[in-house]
């Protein structure tokens, strides 16, 4: 079995969640398995630039893993303009790699376009996407946010999207909605971590007989040492990107509340606001300055530092005012067993069992989350109680087991769309090739 992952970016340039996972799955499925991987990772100038003659560059990691720029990308369409060059080279390798099953980890970059382009190279491989957000549903970075005010959004409709872009007919959306589920519908399946994702795209139309799901695992070190006991509970930290999705100020007004109160506590910062407007990062700054030492902004941290940096903490908190899907901070803290404090909404509320692993509070509440913490610094107990209530996090290993499982159940049965007639491809000059797979076993 072959399996062709398409990615939209490398954890080694921006370590996102997604990033990190699909990585880490491609070198478990590589691990002891009688498969083939190919990891392929899309990226533009904001990370590497293109190189004369070819699309493609080594990842630094190994002949399997490959950079493609993919720089010509329209984000309202979510398609790949560039389909004489980007697509065309992408069309190469996978018809030279042979794949079995192309799996789609995300559309941006690559393109919602290129699977009906890649089905047309590869129309006997089986197709798959793993539904990581919503970027399909919301033209708005696929966090489902009114624009402005940032309320959730129950659902995308043409309407109610013009409402969030003006300058942007509510036809255009229409057709937007129309083209993707075109597009979509060339997957086999849809995998989802989460059922709250699942059910938001099943609300939007896609099948469910074509839905599973399988949650994200990690590849887990030693767990760390037990937080020593017989203090109070009250170091909490914010780890991720910071940014107002990610509700990085409502904790900060949270421990202004707990400050007011003469409540002991710290609250650190680790992350970076990446791409985010300067008046977001000088509010930010000033709100941890009012403080007064109690808060402290330490800047990005790479994912190997993670670990560390939760053994010196009692309580994670995951503030996003965004129905997150599955965030991989909330695994990390409770494999090294801290409870997590996060919103009652989503994936995190369906990954945290209130009370008894951790504890939720009203997403966006600053009030709320302040009353969480007081009880979190407050309650010698409770730590105890829901540190003892986490269960193991999921490992890769396990998440992997699942993908083979559904890739070899994908294989045995017939496609859930019609095969495509390869076409007539149409040939150029030669230009520089990227490095392929070993020959077909």
């Amino acid at each position: 079995m072959r399996v062709l992952h398409l990615v939209h970016n490398h954890p080694s340039l921006h370590p996102g969640g997604t990033e990190i996972f699909a990585r880490e799955l491609f070198h478990e499925l590589r691990r002891g398995r009688d498969t083939t991987h190919l990891f392929v990772a899309a990226v533009d100038d904001l990370h590497r630039t293109p190189h004369p003659g070819t699309r493609f560059q080594s990842a630094g990691a190994g002949a399997d893993e490959l950079l493609l720029w993919a720089g010509h990308f329209d984000r309202f369409q979510l398609n790949q303009t560039d389909t004489e060059g980007t697509l065309f080279e992408l069309g190469e390798l996978a018809e030279s790699f042979r794949p079995d099953i192309v799996h789609f980890h995300h559309l941006l970059r690559v393109g919602a376009n290129a699977v009906p382009f890649l089905r047309r190279v590869c129309p006997e491989a089986r197709f798959v996407l793993t539904l990581h957000d919503y970027y399909p549903l919301c033209h708005r970075d696929g966090v489902l946010l009114r624009n402005p005010g940032n309320q959730r959004c129950d659902g995308p409709t043409p309407n109610a999207c013009n409402g969030c872009f003006p300058e942007i007919s509510p036809a255009r959306f229409r057709v937007r909605e129309l083209m993707l589920k075109a597009h979509l519908a060339g997957f086999d399946r849809f995998v989802a971590p989460s059922r709250f994702l699942m059910d938001r795209y099943r609300a939007w139309g896609l099948p469910a007989e074509r839905m599973v799901r399988i949650a994200n695992g990690r590849a887990w070190g030693d767990r760390p040492a037990a937080a020593e006991a017989d203090r109070p509970r009250n170091r909490f930290a914010v780890l991720g990107n910071l940014s107002p999705y990610k509700g990085t100020r409502v904790a900060l007004a949270a421990a202004r509340r707990l400050a007011d109160a003469a409540v002991p506590f710290s609250l650190d910062l680790h992350g970076a606001a990446l791409y985010q407007d300067a008046s977001f990062v000088t509010a930010l700054e000033e709100d941890v300055r009012a403080l007064g030492g109690r808060a402290h902004l330490h800047g990005g941290y790479r994912p190997a530092e993670a670990p560390a940096i939760l053994d010196g903490i009692d309580w994670l908190i995951v503030p996003s005012i965004w129905w997150e899907n599955a965030p991989l901070v909330v695994d990390e803290a409770m494999h090294a067993g801290r409870p997590v404090i996060c919103s009652g909404i989503g994936g995190m509320a369906e990954r945290v069992r209130d009370g008894v692993d951790g504890l939720h509070f009203r997403a966006g509440d600053a009030l709320s989350l302040a009353d969480a913490m007081t009880r979190a610094a407050t309650d010698r107990d409770l730590w105890q109680r829901l540190a003892d209530g986490i269960q193991p996090p999921r490992t890769i290993a396990a998440a992997a087991e699942d993908h083979v499982a559904l890739y070899r159940d994908l294989l045995a049965g017939p496609a859930a769309v019609a095969e495509p007639e390869a076409p007539a491809r149409r040939r150029r000059p030669a230009v520089a090739r990227a490095p392929v797979s070993p020959a077909r076993a």
